[in-house]
């Protein structure tokens, strides 16, 4: 396997579309239930959480940059091959698969499910699925350009959201955020973990860094999309605390989707049937971007094409939508790949970038031994 690629000129992209990609791939089906999952832990401070949360992602984000930067144009197949050889390399970067293809799956059949609770109840799952699951091959056939346009357009096209958002504030109550700091400090870092789903899709850097043209200017870039991820995740879950009260909002599977029911148009009664058809767009970079990096994981490993890598991955996310039917069986696998998640996009990157600075500073070491004087 190779360590570094070098793609051609016609694939690459400027550097500043990495705050579309960033945010794109943050901003998921995760933040619709975000508040209640940190307001679990965290309380009236989830809002103090969401933000640390963030701090804590650009500080990952600054390890990958720093791990990427020891390379022309690496993604984290070749550094695995070049940190820990054929063997070893090829296991981690299998399983690395394996989370990317159950990333994909998970994003869809959660959108699914709120689809099916809020607008068609009688849906049958495998038919939306089969629709997202096309788009999103169609898209990766087109290539990374494609999926960074997607991104770019999920992000303009869906800014409306946040301003629809601001209209609940005319019924918040302040006094619900109040005393502030009032949760010890194991509820709160509880509530900073449980943040993992909602804010992971940042580890997609790792695959999409090769293609960047102005490499020394991604670290700029890449921060400035999680920053604008983690004020926006502080100002939604700030808002539901304010607008639900206490005992409602550990009640409120979905609060965001709440609190859209009460703005009402001239012609159209229901607004949150329109949120949620219009959050498609907002999951649509995080499907087309997981099934990207899985198939391009799978030609390198497998050593097979990419397109044969696609329609693989995207059978068995087809397969997925037939047997996960129940409320149970959907939190109980979000919960699993949750997990997985914190130590795949939050500790693992951290640990690797340490091994891959310390193997790189030997290696100098040893180099500027065996010069002669």
């Amino acid at each position: 396997m190779k360590v570094n690629l070098h793609p051609k000129e016609s694939l690459l992209f400027n550097a500043f579309l990495l705050i579309f990609i960033i945010h794109s791939v943050q901003e998921g089906v995760g933040i619709i239930g975000l508040p209640r999952i940190v307001f679990l832990n965290a309380k009236h401070d989830a809002w103090i959480a969401v933000f640390l949360a963030g701090g804590f992602t650009a500080v990952v984000l600054w390890f990958m940059m720093m791990m990427l930067k020891q390379y022309d144009s690496a993604d984290l197949f070749g550094i695995h091959a070049d940190v820990f050889g054929k063997w070893l390399g090829n296991f981690l970067s299998f399983v690395y698969l394996l989370y990317l293809t159950a990333c994909f799956c998970i994003i869809i059949l959660n959108y699914i499910e709120i689809v099916q609770v809020w607008i068609f109840p009688n849906l049958p799952t495998w038919q939306l699925a089969l629709v997202l699951i096309l788009l999103a091959v169609y898209a990766v056939h087109g290539g990374i350009r494609v999926m960074v346009g997607v991104s770019f357009l999920s992000v303009t096209g869906t800014l409306w959201l946040l301003l629809v958002l601001c209209i609940p504030l005319r019924y918040i109550d302040t006094t619900h955020m109040f005393p502030i700091m009032n949760v010890d400090i194991t509820h709160m870092i509880k509530g900073i973990k449980s943040v993992t789903l909602s804010i992971i899709g940042f580890e997609l850097l790792m695959f999409v860094y090769p293609f960047v043209k102005e490499k020394r200017r991604a670290l700029l870039y890449v921060q400035l999309g999680n920053l604008f991820t983690t004020l926006s995740f502080t100002l939604i879950t700030l808002i539901s605390i304010l607008f639900f009260a206490e005992d409602t909002l550990s009640k409120v599977i979905w609060p965001v989707i709440s609190m859209l029911k009460i703005v009402r148009l001239p012609n159209l009664e229901r607004f949150e049937f329109l949120a949620v058809s219009f959050w498609m767009l907002v999951i649509l970079p995080n499907i087309c971007l997981y099934l990207w990096a899985a198939s391009k994981g799978f030609s390198r490993i497998i050593k097979r094409t990419q397109k044969m890598g696609i329609w693989i991955i995207a059978i068995i996310a087809f397969g997925a939508s037939f047997f996960i039917k129940s409320r149970y069986q959907m939190n109980l696998i979000t919960g699993m790949i949750s997990k997985a998640g914190f130590y795949a996009a939050y500790c693992y990157p951290v640990i690797l970038s340490i091994i891959v600075y310390l193997k790189k500073w030997l290696l100098r070491r040893k180099q500027s031994h065996a010069e002669p004087s």
